[in-house]
């Protein structure tokens, strides 16, 4: 395990490396030294908050002064996910590229980069493989387990891999299955990766050559905000430019930025195996289907959902969430659709305080 100390604002701040060895997936595959990177914040001992994160996240949840997290407005000195009060810790997923196993990964069997030959791995690889790396930094028992999407996906695994390990389960815009919808706008990003020549069958040089997977996140940016937000944001206003001669609306421009400014942080295998992974989320899997599952939750379970989530649609969030023993569920009125999870704090925040201090 390798591990670098700091502070922040006074509050304990680790990141580092944990070696979890040899592991085997779900499809009998068996990954060779496997690590997962990781983020941990606040004071040692204190209750513990797994945070897992969402399609394009990482391990830096928190993050520091000058360089925020992508759930700052939710963790923090004092915030409603009290670093003064619990020990937050977030890992990077298995198939993932910021530090933890995945396609950037040299394969110990070959000494080359995994690539696109990096095996399929599902949400309940990703959660066990957090468990075992929550034993070797010495913890067992957790406060609660918090994500939202990619990440909700793994709050529902937890709850059911290891049913007597946490207090609180929050899932947040997530479902027990994805939908076919789902399917459906992921399918259409791993077509136009895939089939784009930049893509050399997974053995590009960089990411930014494969101009099909800016493709893909503009399409997957159309689904995770609402038709009223694009509305109210760009109004239809024109850019001063033009391209080739032909105007160029602002959404346009939006979504152009969005794309190219993936390619720069993401690595495209690592983009579609969690897309993969996605598909394959369903809870029910083995378990007699996914009503049948919801039976086995022995964790209370809040959920949130948001107005307007096309992927994740909160009334059916409601539905399954007021079936699970111990299970309580909120609708938050916003316009970013299924994006509200990473804004709008001031409109939701207040729920998880409220359980975690309970």
């Amino acid at each position: 395990m390798t591990e670098v100390k700091a502070k922040t604002k006074g509050i304990k701040r680790r990141t580092g490396n944990v070696s979890i060895g040899d592991f085997s997936l779900e499809s009998g595959i068996v990954l060779q030294d496997v690590h997962l990177a990781y983020e941990q914040v606040g004071p040692d001992g204190a209750p513990v908050v797994l945070v897992c994160h969402a399609l394009t996240g990482n391990q830096f949840a928190a993050g520091t002064n000058d360089h925020p997290g992508w759930w700052a407005g939710l963790i923090g000195a004092g915030k409603s996910i009290d670093t003064n009060k619990f020990q937050v810790i977030t890992f990077n997923v298995l198939g993932g590229c910021n530090g933890s196993t995945g396609p950037l990964s040299k394969n110990p069997r070959t000494g080359t980069l995994y690539r696109n030959e990096f095996p399929h791995v599902t949400v309940r690889d990703m959660v066990r493989a957090q468990e075992r790396a929550l034993k070797c930094l010495g913890i067992r028992d957790l406060k609660a387990v918090i994500g939202g999407s990619l990440g909700g996906m793994q709050v529902l695994e937890w709850g059911l891999c290891f049913p007597s390990q946490m207090e609180i389960l929050f899932v947040l815009a997530a479902t027990p299955f994805l939908s076919d919808y789902g399917i459906a706008f992921n399918r259409i990003g791993i077509e136009v990766i895939e089939k784009d020549p930049g893509f050399k069958g997974g053995h590009y040089g960089d990411s930014r050559e494969v101009k099909g997977f800016e493709i893909a996140r503009m399409t997957g940016m159309v689904t995770y905000r609402s038709a009223d937000l694009f509305a109210d944001r760009f109004t239809r206003s024109q850019c001063r430019k033009e391209e080739n001669g032909k105007p160029l609306y602002e959404v346009e421009s939006y979504l152009k930025y969005q794309g190219e400014k993936i390619t720069e942080r993401f690595d495209v295998n690592s983009y579609l195996t969690l897309l993969y992974a996605m598909n394959d989320h369903d809870i029910g899997r083995s378990r007699g289907g996914w009503k049948n599952a919801l039976n086995q939750f022995q964790a209370d379970m809040i959920g949130v959902g948001y107005k307007g989530d096309l992927i994740y649609p909160p009334d059916f969030m409601k539905e399954f969430i007021e079936k699970v023993p111990s299970g309580k569920f909120y609708k938050v009125d916003t316009k970013y659709g299924h994006d509200g999870f990473l804004v709008e704090f001031e409109k939701w925040s207040h729920i998880i305080q409220h359980h975690l201090n309970q």
